[in-house]
């Protein structure tokens, strides 16, 4: 029988004794894109021990013991970030039909699917997302699942639902009277009080970002495209209410006319941006507003006829194709923030890379619509803990094949997929 001394040592050895930290892994390629230079390294190294980088570069220490991942002839950066989805909702090839589904489908159905598009998310190499409308909370309840470990996805910062004036793009539209519960959409408010009171609902529900129409949108059913739909004062309380409380604010906005007011007015970003004029562009760059234009989602403008979507968003389609692209390259010329945003649920989900093509046929370099979607979204929707392989930082870190500055389009073929240090994808290994 051991003395009370002796028990006592053993239980004070028992106190100080600590779990072993986990076992550091090394992930090599033979080029290194750590979200922030003008250029890569090589050869490329990310030492990562649980969930955060402990080093990168040909110069990090490496652990003894640390296992090894090769990954051979690709390049890693780090996880992309997305500042524009839908991820809980995927336009079909009948717009009919997805009309009927969401009248008709059950919520647990809808949220079952949204698991999908996010793990399709997540393979694709998009490890954060900004989300910027949902229906029913299913970007919250997304989240958090994700959160908790309890499916695959991104993390996800949620708007719950946008913010907008009645008959405006965040408005329910195109239904006879009484045909719907609810006539008009959960953002729906008119007057700055009223906007105020929208903000703190939504903050209320779970929002980590603010999300405003401040201008009519393609597939609404009753605006003009480029129409303002916001007053300058609406604009302001929705902006000083989203500060206060601490959450960034997201314009949807196509029109020159709702984008100056919303700049003025000190939002964050301007989503799409289609028709903005050369003051609108100067306005952002003094302010330093972000523009996030998320030019594949006007793919669609070439499906909308075969979808049999109404004549007016037809239309509408093709007046925001015809001057979205000439806008971008003016907002390149005069070096505007330019943050990567797709708009997926547009678009299928899981396709988020191809932005990446149509910036640098835009005008951008590779380099610099890289940095977009890493450095540039983590500052814009305020995560300092991603967008760069530094130590410190969470241990987001994915890779293509080749060399993504040279063929943009190696974004499009993730190969290898690391989140919070778990690895999701790797295509290569044995």
């Amino acid at each position: 029988m051991l003395a009370p001394c002796s028990l006592l040592v053993a239980a004070l050895a028992l106190a100080d004794a600590s779990p072993a930290p986990p076992a550091a892994v090394v992930v090599r390629a033979a080029r290194l894109f750590d979200g922030r230079s003008d250029r890569l390294v090589s050869p490329g190294v990310v030492v990562v021990q649980g969930n955060r980088i402990l080093g990168t570069g040909p110069t990090a220490a490496v652990p003894s013991g640390a296992r090894v991942i090769d990954l051979g002839d690709a390049t890693l950066l780090p996880g992309l970030i997305d500042a524009h989805t839908h991820v809980t909702s995927e336009i079909s090839d009948d717009w009919r039909k997805d009309e009927l589904d969401l009248l008709k489908k059950p919520l647990a159905e809808l949220a079952i699917h949204s698991t999908v598009f996010a793990r399709r998310t997540l393979l694709a190499g998009f490890t954060t997302i900004r989300d910027l409308g949902s229906d029913d909370q299913l970007d919250v309840g997304l989240r958090d699942s994700i959160r908790e470990g309890l499916v695959p996805g991104p993390r996800i910062l949620a708007s719950v639902a946008a913010i907008g004036a009645t008959a405006s793009h965040c408005d329910v539209n195109g239904y006879r009277p009484g045909a719907l519960a609810h006539e008009s959409a959960l953002g729906v408010a008119d007057g700055p009080d009223a906007i105020r009171a929208k903000v703190r609902q939504m903050v209320k529900l779970g929002a980590d970002v603010i999300k405003v129409c401040a201008s009519g949108g393609v597939l609404s059913e009753t605006d003009d495209v480029d129409a303002p739909q916001l007053t300058e004062a609406e604009l302001g309380a929705l902006v000083d209410e989203a500060h206060a409380l601490r959450r960034r604010a997201a314009a949807h906005c196509h029109g020159a006319t709702a984008a100056k007011r919303a700049v003025r007015a000190g939002i964050d970003s301007i989503e799409h941006g289609s028709f903005l004029d050369e003051e609108a562009l100067d306005l952002m760059k003094k302010h330093g507003t972000a523009l996030v234009p998320t030019l594949m989602a006007l793919e669609i403008t070439d499906r909308l006829e075969r979808l049999k979507a109404p004549p007016k968003v037809v239309e509408k389609a093709r007046q925001a194709k015809a001057a979205v692209y000439r806008t971008f390259r003016r907002a390149v010329e005069k070096g505007l923030r330019i943050a990567f945003g797709t708009d997926s649920g547009v678009t299928p989900q899981g396709e988020n890379a191809r932005e990446f093509r149509y910036m640098v046929e835009g005008g951008m370099r590779p380099v610099d619509a890289l940095r977009a979607a890493t450095s540039v979204n983590a500052g814009l929707l305020a995560v300092p803990d991603v967008g760069s392989l530094e130590a410190g930082k969470l241990a987001d870190v994915v890779a293509v094949p080749g060399d993504p500055t040279r063929d943009i389009t190696a974004m499009q073929k993730v190969l290898f997929v690391m989140k919070d240090g778990a690895v999701f994808r790797n295509d290569r290994a044995p």
